[in-house]
């Protein structure tokens, strides 16, 4: 590979290559070539193809070229030698139109007087294409004060603050719908049949071991009456579930194993099984839970008898 035309034909090649796996091969938001490693593999022989197919190429024109007679040999040389002369010719002419210098045989014509020991100081022009960029400068810095100063009703500092304020919103609004980032401070209660029927799935899976199918208790306490030993709602079921009940005596932290969401609709659906009437349900244990934001109501005597208070207490102090 001699000439520049292989260099650039071996270059176009690759782009349109890579350029067709990045389409081609699903990979999400991430570049092909970070999600699937065989993709480099095949990056790397078509660039050997490539280069192996233009030394061939070269290969086959020196063949070709020998076996012209001398005289053919000489024309192709000097038509080659004209046709590299033309390839950046006009390249070269705008190059030097961009620089605006005088050429060292005409240097003569731009020497000053000034003479340091024998050093010459020449009087050239600045380069156009500096002077171009320096009055590109001036009209941007035109247009950005009449714009932003002159035009703009509202201050950097008041657009800041406002595309902050809307920042926060899309947040608030992306943790609404991202299930996977709510916590104790941003969980609510699911309704949704899918996310109670997922809830019950993860229940009988992890669950129904210490609480009975039904939620009726066994090991665990029972979870369809009014009582609740750390406290009821979905705020505090979610974090007995997500960080476990007390020390030594308590479920393990389940974060480790469910995700936020799995915790959360786990959580929903053991708030469903309060008020249901479970076959051999466990006495109650801990003390009954009112909702805070709930309307206030009188709890009825019957509901909290005196027996029960006293075993509420022990099983506490316990």
């Amino acid at each position: 590979m001699r000439s520049t035309a292989s260099y650039i034909r071996v270059i176009v090649f690759l782009l349109i290559t890579y350029l067709l796996i990045e389409v081609t091969v699903e990979s999400g938001e991430q570049s092909a070539f970070i999600t699937q490693p065989l993709t480099w593999l095949v990056l790397g022989m078509v660039v050997l193809f490539s280069i192996a197919i233009e030394i061939s190429l070269e290969a086959l024109r020196s063949i070709l070229f020998r076996s012209l007679k001398p005289d053919a040999q000489e024309r192709y040389l000097l038509a080659e030698k004209t046709k590299k002369e033309k390839q950046f010719r006009k390249i070269k002419n705008v190059y030097l139109k961009l620089l605006d210098s005088k050429p060292v045989e005409k240097e003569e014509e731009i020497i000053l007087d000034h003479d340091y020991d024998g050093i010459k100081e020449l009087d050239n022009n600045l380069p156009p294409w500096w002077v171009y960029s320096f009055y590109a400068t001036i009209i941007f810095g035109v247009i950005y004060l009449v714009r932003f100063h002159v035009l703009n009703e509202y201050t950097q500092n008041e657009e800041y603050e406002t595309e902050v304020a809307e920042a926060k919103i899309a947040i608030e609004e992306y943790k609404k719908t991202a299930k996977d980032l709510v916590d104790i401070n941003t969980v609510t209660l699911l309704t949704d049949a899918a996310d109670i029927n997922a809830g019950k799935a993860v229940f009988t899976t992890n669950c129904v071991a210490c609480h009975k199918a039904d939620g009726g208790g066994g090991i665990g306490p029972n979870l369809t009456d009014k009582y609740w030993i750390l406290g009821g709602g979905i705020k505090n079921v979610f974090k007995t579930i997500s960080e476990g009940g007390r020390d030594g005596k308590g479920m393990v932290a389940w974060k480790q194993t469910l995700k936020p969401a799995e915790i959360a609709q786990v959580s929903s659906y053991v708030i469903t099984l309060g008020g249901t009437n479970p076959t051999e349900a466990k006495e109650a244990q801990g003390e009954i839970w009112i909702d805070p934001d709930a309307p206030e109501t009188e709890v009825p005597k019957e509901e909290a008898p005196e027996s029960i208070s006293d075993s509420t207490s022990v099983v506490v102090n316990q």
